[in-house]
């Protein structure tokens, strides 16, 4: 077989392994089979570049850089929806439907799923164009950052137009979101504020390797264009599920508004189910020709109606706003609520996020301001109501300098949140880094709690870390609520961190950007502190998945003396900075590839060991089951839930026992 040919089996193999795994979410091969043929073509197409194709799988991964974006115009205007919040809405906009067209009217009802409004231009089934919204007549064109969602189709499967345009949204579900946060939350970092606006941004990253790693995914709804041979919008959405699009199969066909109520009732309770954030539900007239008919306003077509589900919202005052300092020195603004019931659960206080924020609302002390809980885990004001406003009001004039050390705040530019740069005499950053460094899934200090931290610091007899390893009993036991008992298990708890292995001791050190996952794929490559500190920015980005801004944030950690002498004092008290030899001789690569879930009470082993185990085989260890999971590995109590779910999508359940012969 000549290499040409060789090269396009490969790619026409990843493309059904693709979509086989990202829109029908039934994988068909390991993550490691796909990886090693990936790998294979990425090798000959560099060996051979005459075959070049802009839309083969190999360019999935990203890494085109696009610092402006360039503005297109839509070939067909993307319209704005008119919305409706009650039956009475829907029953005027049906009335004035009749009167338009003749004859039986059918509706279709799809979920409005909250993402980022996208268009993909295909042309001979290929992908040349993925433009934003804008403002509906022009956008940006974000094509390079589109190609590495993996459930978009850079080539289309069976019978397509010549050329057409598909309209979706491009969402970040909740548990991709939620797993962002977690670890920006573990770095230090603010967590993003809702799936929407992060999916939203992400289109507009300039390094689309950075959008690669982000778990987006491309829902489509909507074909546009000329001789396409598609009659009703029902018939569109099964002809883009056969071309290769991952379309939502939530929608359906009705003959009347009341089965649209039906629909929209169902959902309204049934949307807390789903993986993606939505807002309500889209009713479309069903044909074509009738879409035609009814055409357009100025802002909308007369033949759609977006129907929104109500967030929970209600309004309380505002009594204070406080400023808290985080362990990386950024600055927090709050708002201090009187207490209200809000979805179940008392409010008494909400994020502000930063001073843009503030004044764009011009939230003020004393205002009525209304707080809501729509998709998000976190209350937000969403308004301030003026009719209730004090005549006394004055604008909010955000802090200048630190809240605890009175040190000038600074900003950086293209950064919403201010900063404390007194990172070593400021002691809430301080407090927040031994806390960290102490917390369980860092050193794991036993005996040792965040209040606790807070005394020795105030008291003096910390300043760092590395004081913890220095402290005696006798310095401990005149603290507030410590007894001999207490002081000495303290103390032991120390003594005993000294046994934590390296990458949580990279993890613990709470260099900025370095989470829990990051600092394992450090400690690893790097195998000891010594040669990470010696490690320059282009050698980290060379790590997979670091990026520049972990990179550059690493050296700077480094490249710190007052840094470096902690180190050198752990190092001096016994701290694990290297992976042992042991340990290295442990580490294989039997589970490649593979992801585990991992369920109940064990024997031989504890849960956490159980995943270190995997781990160590070169596994992944994920908290629910999905039909990427290769095996549940099951003890004693196993939720019935996960049991069900993984027989469902017929995922393996084996036995710690199973598992230890696995890697044996």
């Amino acid at each position: 077989m000549d290499i040409q040919q060789q090269i396009k089996n490969l790619r026409d193999e990843l493309r059904e392994h693709n979509y086989s795994y990202y829109v029908l979410d039934k994988p068909t091969i390991s993550d490691f089979e796909f990886d090693v043929k990936l790998k294979q073509l990425q090798e000959l197409e560099a060996k051979h570049p005459e075959f070049y194709d802009a839309n083969s799988p190999s360019l999935r991964v990203g890494g085109e850089i696009t610092k402006n974006f360039e503005t297109v115009v839509h070939e067909y205007r993307m319209y704005s929806l008119d919305n409706s919040y009650s039956k009475e809405d829907l029953l005027d906009w049906e009335t004035r439907i009749k009167k338009m067209i003749d004859g039986k009217v059918q509706y279709t009802c799809e979920l409005k799923y909250d993402g980022a409004s996208i268009s993909l231009t295909y042309e001979q089934g290929n992908l040349i164009k993925a433009v934003t919204r804008g403002d509906g007549t022009q956008g940006d064109n974000v094509t390079a950052n589109v190609k590495t969602i993996k459930s978009v189709p850079l080539q289309l499967k069976g019978d397509y137009p010549e050329k057409f345009d598909i309209r979706g949204e491009i969402v970040l579900p909740f548990e991709g979101f939620n797993k962002m946060n977690e670890e920006r939350i573990e770095i230090g970092e603010e967590p993003y504020r809702n799936p929407r606006n992060t999916a939203s941004g992400s289109l507009k990253l300039q390094d689309s390797a950075e959008v690669a790693k982000r778990p987006l995914e491309c829902l489509l709804y909507s074909i546009i264009g000329s001789n396409i041979q598609i009659k009703t919008q029902f018939e569109s959405l099964e002809k883009a599920r056969q071309m290769g699009f991952k379309v939502p199969t939530a929608a359906k066909l009705v003959d009347s508004i009341d089965e649209v109520l039906e629909f929209i009732e169902y959902w309204d309770v049934h949307r807390h189910d789903l993986p993606y954030e939505t807002d309500g539900v889209v009713i479309k007239v069903n044909d074509l020709q009738q879409q035609e008919e009814l055409g357009y306003t100025a802002k909308a077509p007369r033949w759609a109606m977006a129907y929104k589900f109500k967030a929970e919202q209600v309004s309380t005052r505002l009594n204070e706003i406080t400023y808290q300092v985080g362990r990386t020195g950024a600055i927090t603004p709050v708002a201090n609520l009187a207490p209200v019931e809000l979805a179940g659960t008392t409010v008494k206080r909400a994020s502000l996020h930063n001073a843009d924020q503030i004044e764009k609302l011009d939230i003020r002390v004393g205002d009525e301001v209304f707080v809501e809980k729509g998709g998000e885990i976190i209350p937000k004001i969403i308004a301030v109501d003026l009719s209730k406003r004090p005549l006394n009001s004055q604008p909010t004039k955000y802090i200048t300098e630190c809240p605890e050390c009175n040190t000038p705040l600074v900003r950086t530019e293209g950064e919403a949140q201010h900063y404390c740069p007194n990172y070593n005499g400021c002691n809430p950053q301080i407090i927040g880094r031994i806390q960290h460094f102490i917390s369980r899934k860092a050193m794991d200090i036993e005996g040792l709690g965040g209040e606790t931290v807070g005394l020795l610091v105030n008291e003096a007899l910390i300043n760092n870390y590395s004081d913890l390893y220095e402290l005696t009993k006798e310095q401990v036991i005149p603290l507030e609520r410590m007894a001999e008992k207490s002081a000495e298990n303290l103390v032991n708890g120390i003594e005993a961190s000294k046994q934590i292995p390296f990458e949580r001791v990279l993890y613990a050190l709470g260099i900025r950007y370095v989470g829990e996952t990051v600092a394992k794929k450090l400690a690893r490559h790097y195998k000891s502190v010594d040669a990470l500190a010696n490690a320059t920015i282009i050698d980290l980005v060379t790590v997979d998945e670091i990026g520049i801004r972990i990179a550059e944030s690493v050296v700077e950690f480094f490249n710190s003396d007052k840094n470096q002498n902690i180190i050198q004092r752990l190092k001096g008290f016994g701290v694990q900075l290297e992976i042992s030899a042991e340990k290295l001789a442990n580490q294989t690569n039997k589970l490649q590839g593979q992801i585990f879930v991992v369920s109940g009470v064990f024997e031989t082993v504890s849960r956490d060991e159980l995943k270190k185990l995997i781990e160590d085989n070169g596994g992944k260890v994920s908290s629910s089951i999905s039909s990427k999971t290769n095996f549940v590995v099951a003890g004693d109590n196993m939720g019935p839930s996960k049991k069900t779910k993984a027989e469902s999508l017929n995922v393996s359940i084996i036995s710690e026992f199973d598992f230890l012969q696995l890697i044996k």
